[in-house]
């Protein structure tokens, strides 16, 4: 048998499958290179060099390209899609809000209890529902709790985020990453896996571990502040007047523009009793004319020295005993979720001002502040876990979260509501709940609902759209692709065999336990959708080769590809509450490592145990 695996890996085909994965995984693990371009290189990759140089299979058939297009219409991937998008219409509706509700008016009470009770609903929700909307509804009541009681938000945030992780493990739907490996697990012959099938060890598992995130994790993380509190100046509305003799005297709209290299932004031109001029480039000024402006109060004061005008803020000259007012104008932070209005979008193409009369001041992206004046500003594109700090009225803010469409860290509990909630939420555990009693697969199920809740205006196509990430949809596709290739040209088997090769003299549950630690260190690298794909056939044939049963085996590849938890990047939830929370990357190291160790300890020895892997 080894003799006939060692002749297998020699073949070009395996050898150049196996090549093509440790590049895949060096692509997935570059942070400058989008994941969607790394998984169709590995795609275009695998389609080309198995049609320049077909692949005959052990029957004598020539292996069909065609299969590695069939991710695409895959049922895990239809799936994952279908309830991606009817967890954005729980967003949009608003349909969680009395859970946050309820928190946030507990903390009033005890906010040591209340810190247990939000961990423990973030688990439970996350099990049946994608845990990005759960972090999204938990943050702005967190950081609301964090002002009004004076607890450092680095307590709060990153231990809520950590648990929707736990929780999501538990269950089949909890992840994308639970589905994958249950259904590559099915295509492999594995019988099939339920809804709750593996709940009881993650509860307990999860138990130990909320614990530790309640009790541990705030003492030890240092007190971090949010990165864009007070670190970018306000925009303010201000008029100019144009005085006799000075620059813009008799000089054209155009000639202005030019002598600030179009930076100035002239909102309207006021002559006379309230005349109204438009802005056009051949319009010659006149002393007494007004210039309506919006800029900062450095710049504000640089166009009134340049102009040789003088700064009015309403009717008052501005000078020490009249400073420019800013009226109903407030500061707060967006923060870029996946699926939002602004997932992906070029800042220049925003048009954060005319869309939602904001002004944009300040980006924290990924640890780097950049501020908006900042030559390059408008090509940046905005990523999920983005911080923005914007200027607009209050109403402006209080429009923004009411409609949902992008998550607003002003500090306040107002959580966006429709008269849609209820639907959305009985439609969603419609979805669970036929899953879960077997009626139908939840393929079915999700899709369903998804044509419910678009069908009773509960979400909008464009709502719908934005939902789908084009990220996760490439690497499962790339993924699956890339598991049925070293499949068939018995890469995984030889890769298995390694393992057990050196890993030989270990009993089954030690095994087991190597396993399960490997794919850990992998998804916080990788991707965890694609460490669990390339895991999956892997581990199905350690198993066969070891004797023992495949499911514990399914289960600890599962497991391993959950425990997203030492690195920010290892999870998109991570991002959201590393960048709203102000965390470095040493903080997630310093809690996610004991954490991964505690649920990879607990959770190896219930499986060795359940399944005798004695």
């Amino acid at each position: 048998m080894e003799g006939q695996l060692l002749a297998n890996a020699a073949q070009p085909h395996t050898i150049g499958v196996m090549l093509l994965t440790l590049v895949a995984l060096f692509l997935f693990a570059r942070d400058s290179i989008p994941l969607q371009t790394s998984s169709l290189f590995v795609l275009c990759a695998l389609i080309l060099g198995f049609h320049i140089f077909p692949y005959t299979q052990s029957d004598g058939t020539v292996f069909p390209i065609k299969t590695f297009f069939l991710g695409f219409g895959n049922e895990a991937l239809i799936a994952v899609c279908a309830l991606m998008v009817a967890g954005q219409a729980l967003v949009r509706t608003g349909a969680m809000e009395p859970i946050g509700r309820f928190l946030a008016k507990i903390w009033k009470v005890s906010p040591q209890a209340s810190l247990l009770l939000t961990l423990i609903t973030g688990a439970v929700l996350s099990a049946f529902v994608n845990n990005t909307p759960i972090v999204v509804l938990l943050l702005p009541v967190l950081i609301s709790v964090s002002l009004r009681t004076g607890q450092p938000t680095s307590g709060l945030l990153m231990p809520m985020g950590l648990a929707t992780l736990l929780g999501g493990m538990a269950t089949t739907i909890g992840t994308s990453t639970n589905l994958l490996v249950v259904k590559v697990a099915e295509d492999l012959g594995v019988p099939e896996i339920g809804m709750f099938d593996f709940f009881l060890p993650v509860a307990i598992s999860g138990s130990v571990a909320i614990l530790y995130l309640w009790l541990v994790v705030p003492r030890i993380l240092p007190d971090r502040k949010p990165p864009l509190a007070d670190t970018s100046p306000r925009v303010f509305s201000a008029e100019i007047k144009i005085n006799a003799g000075g620059f813009a005297d008799q000089k054209t709209l155009a000639d202005v523009r030019a002598k600030f290299d179009g930076k100035i932004n002239i909102q309207r031109i006021v002559r006379g009793e309230g005349l109204s001029i438009a802005t056009l480039p051949d319009v010659v000024l006149k002393a007494g004319d007004r210039l309506l402006l919006s800029d900062t109060a450095d710049e504000l004061r640089e166009y009134e020295i340049e102009l040789g005008g003088s700064l009015y803020s309403g009717e008052m000259v501005i000078d020490e005993s009249h400073p420019l007012t800013a009226g109903d104008q407030s500061i707060a932070e967006l923060v870029v979720t996946s699926g939002s209005l602004l997932d992906r979008v070029r800042v220049g193409d925003a048009r954060l001002n005319s869309k939602y009369n904001l002004t944009l001041l300040a980006v924290h992206s990924h640890g780097k502040e950049t501020t908006a004046n900042t030559k390059g500003i408008d090509d940046l594109i905005f990523r999920p876990g983005d911080v923005l700090l914007v200027q607009g009225s209050v109403k402006a803010i209080q429009e923004v979260k009411k409609a949902g469409s992008l998550l607003v860290l002003d500090g306040g509990e107002e959580l966006p509501h429709t008269t849609k909630a209820p639907l959305a939420l009985a439609v969603m555990a419609a979805v669970v709940g036929l899953a879960a009693f077997r009626i139908v697969p939840i393929s079915i199920s999700a899709v369903l609902g998804c044509f419910v809740l678009i069908a009773t205006g509960c979400l909008r196509w464009r709502d719908a759209t934005h939902a789908l990430s084009a990220q996760v949809i490439f690497i499962i596709v790339a993924s699956l692709a890339l598991g049925s290739a070293l499949m068939a040209t018995g890469g995984a088997d030889f890769l298995a065999n390694v393992f057990v090769v050196s890993t030989q003299g270990l009993s089954p549950g030690v095994v087991l336990g190597i396993l399960i630690f490997s794919m850990g260190i992998m998804t916080n690298v990788v991707s965890n959708n694609a460490a669990a794909v390339i895991g999956t056939p892997i581990a199905v044939s350690i198993a066969q080769r070891l004797g023992m049963p495949v499911e514990p085996f399914v289960l600890g590849v599962l497991f391993g590809a959950n425990l997203s938890y030492a690195t920010p990047m290892a999870y998109q939830t991570n991002l959201l509450v590393m960048n709203a929370g102000g965390y470095k990357f040493i903080d997630f190291v310093k809690v996610g490592v004991p954490l991964m160790i505690i649920t990879w300890a607990m959770l190896t020895g219930m499986l060795t145990w359940v399944y005798h892997l004695y």
